[in-house]
């Protein structure tokens, strides 16, 4: 039987309200974040989380090796399938604002056992995404800076390490060092898209005609294969619901959450998708996007000089940077709300809760969020990839079958955004991703077998120490955002 904690909704008036200092929250002794985020702020540091530039010159590079020119198309086909996905966040996350963003979501609507499931599955994205992201700094600062002796895991883990410090401060200034970071990263995108615009060398019917090549031979791209790439498509585009995690730090969460996920997908997928196709184009043909050792910025260079190549290695490595800090910042919210619904044991519930009274910011989460993080910029990128690829996915599915239940019961008649062409989008979210999923099963087994081994441990879990203590342990506040 479910335990949900639920309140009376608080007037659109009320969720305004802005506190610059954390505080609790009346009639309960549950630390409560400070609601300081205006639109403006929850887009800057959602897009930021989202990273367009740094998924453009991260995961992108690693796409084409397997989707050759048809990796625009792969990932215009994630984009449409990331609607319905923002259409499912958008209504749940105004129906259940919470830090816990997934897991209190289907925690609601599908019971405490589904809820600790997608805690775990949100878990592995939000300890492995960031140091996938942060390894690759070195690689373009010494793009910038030839003959700097940078390493990658080093360049990560330090990368990860001030990310971390930086979460610990007000999440407004936050949003504003970060907007200023994003605006370099958009300003690199957008250059690579001019250049590879005014220097075409392919004709535009590749990308609807996609091939691959090994350097001999080119063939057509098999329908499976951009099945398989889809996972690594929505992992590029994936931060977009971000927004669901600050619900209770955004000011009028019912109007605004929505829209900060709706936007930052728009703008997200424009910054990664449209430099995609203009690289395409602008590449020497379909080997050169396939070779292992493809190199982006020499492709910038040889476009334009070694001083413009400079600029955006420069330009990229800030928005790793970026993506590093606004990921810590989403991840500890997770960490926080689940110690707040008492995941785990009390000493480890307190210091996890934890809010700073001077930043209103949960530091404790912060810091177990940011230590794992560094530390795994030391493991093989490879399968940080696809254990990636395959919880996101595996996240997106459990989101959406929760969609499918968001107007029952009494959440029925509760004041939340709505999305249109419920229930077909959902359903149709859940029969892509489960395609994507057995595609993924069929032909890279192993991710799929890591990501669900890990999954049976957190089962155990749940089994051995959350059920037996189902009046005390993860009881999931399923309003907190409304208080």
């Amino acid at each position: 039987m479910t335990e949900i904690i639920t309140r009376p909704s608080a007037s659109e008036s009320s969720e305004g309200t802005a506190s610059g200092a954390a505080s609790t929250s009346s009639g309960t002794d549950k630390p409560a974040l400070a609601r300081s985020l205006g639109l403006i702020g929850a887009v800057l540091l959602t897009l930021s989380c989202l990273t367009p530039a740094s998924s453009l010159f991260v995961i992108v590079p690693g796409l084409f090796a397997t989707q050759g020119t048809g990796t625009g198309l792969t990932l215009a086909i994630a984009g449409v399938l990331c609607v319905g996905v923002a259409f499912c966040y958008s209504e749940l996350g105004t129906l259940i604002p919470s830090a816990g963003g997934e897991y209190a979501m289907v925690g609601s609507l599908l019971g405490r056992v589904s809820g600790w499931l997608t805690f775990f599955l949100s878990s592995v994205a939000a300890f492995i995404i960031p140091p996938i992201i942060a390894i690759g700094t070195g690689e373009y600062l010494h793009a910038a800076i030839p003959g700097l002796p940078v390493n990658g895991p080093l360049a990560g883990a330090a990368v990860m390490a001030a990310a971390t410090v930086m979460g610990v401060f007000d999440l407004r200034a936050n949003a504003w060092i970060t907007g200023i970071f994003l605006v370099l990263e958009v300003v690199a995108a957008g250059l690579v898209a001019f250049l590879g615009f005014t220097h075409t060398k392919q004709p535009a019917s590749v990308l609807v005609h996609p091939v691959v090549s090994d350097g001999q031979h080119a063939a057509t791209l098999p329908v499976t294969t951009i099945m398989v790439g889809l996972a690594v498509a929505l992992f590029a585009l994936q931060g977009f619901t971000t927004a669901v995690y600050l619900a209770e730090e955004i000011q009028q969460p019912r109007r605004t959450v929505s829209r900060a996920v709706l936007w930052t997908l728009g703008l997200g997928a424009a910054v990664v998708i449209i430099p995609t196709v203009a690289i395409t184009l602008g590449a020497d043909g379909p080997s050169a996007l396939t070779e292992a050792d493809f190199d982006l910025i020499g492709l910038v260079k040889g476009w334009s000089n070694s001083a413009v190549g400079a600029f955006v290695a420069l330009c990229i490595a800030a928005a790793i940077v970026n993506a590093a800090i606004v990921m810590v910042i989403q991840n500890s919210r997770i960490l926080f709300a689940s110690a707040r619904d008492r995941a785990w044991p009390e000493p480890v519930n307190r210091a996890l809760g934890t809010v700073s009274r001077r930043y209103g910011a949960p530091w404790v989460a912060t810091l177990a969020v940011g230590a794992p993080g560094t530390a795994l910029c030391f493991a093989p990128v490879d399968t940080l990839n696809g254990i990636t690829g395959v919880a996101v996915a595996g996240l997106y599915l459990i989101v959406a079958v929760a969609a499918l239940r968001s107007r029952r019961g009494g959440f029925r008649e509760q004041s939340a955004w709505r999305m249109p062409l419920w229930p077909a989008v959902p359903a149709l979210v859940v029969a892509s991703l489960a395609g994507v999923l057995f595609e993924l099963w069929r032909t890279q087994p192993s991710d799929l077998y890591w990501t669900l081994g890990a999954t049976a441990a957190a089962g155990l879990y749940w089994v051995f120490y959350l059920r037996p203590r189902g009046g005390t342990r993860w009881v999931i506040d399923a309003d907190p955002g409304r208080r």
